[in-house]
């Protein structure tokens, strides 16, 4: 009796672990947009508090793009995208290398911001493709 009054009442099923609409590269986009900022005002600024402040705030930008690619990686794309991308892991893996200590977080260098947004657009084209399917 409490089996069937627990039992679910409409059954649905979906690719990923919520709604579409909350996934979305442009939230590691936003993030590498504004490490590249940061690098640029660094560049202009002596100020030691000033770098200060602004480093740290690099860094926390560098793991969110992290953590906003692996939960794309983790939750969104599944065996199909893989499968017909087969240039995904890699994608992934390089941007998330490219906001690490060897990248974004590590370097004052503006080329790394530059080429991690590259990875990050890459990986956006095929996000919006899987979206079509």
């Amino acid at each position: 009796m409490l089996e069937r009054l627990f039992a679910p009442t409409v059954e649905a099923s979906a690719h990923c672990d919520l709604p579409c609409g909350v996934y979305d590269p442009a939230q590691a986009r936003i993030e590498a947009e504004s490490i590249k900022a940061v690098i640029g005002k660094l560049a202009d600024n002596d100020d030691p508090d000033f770098r200060t402040r602004a480093i740290l705030i690099k860094e926390e930008r560098s793991e969110l793009v992290k953590h906003h690619l692996w939960v794309l990686w983790t939750d969104y794309f599944k065996p199909p995208h893989f499968e017909k991308y087969p240039q995904l892991h890699t994608l992934v893996n390089e941007a998330t290398k490219l906001a690490g200590a060897g990248g974004t977080k590590g370097t004052m260098d503006a080329k790394a911001a530059d080429d991690l947004l590259a990875k990050i657009d890459e990986i956006a084209e095929i996000f919006w493709e899987t979206k079509k399917a």
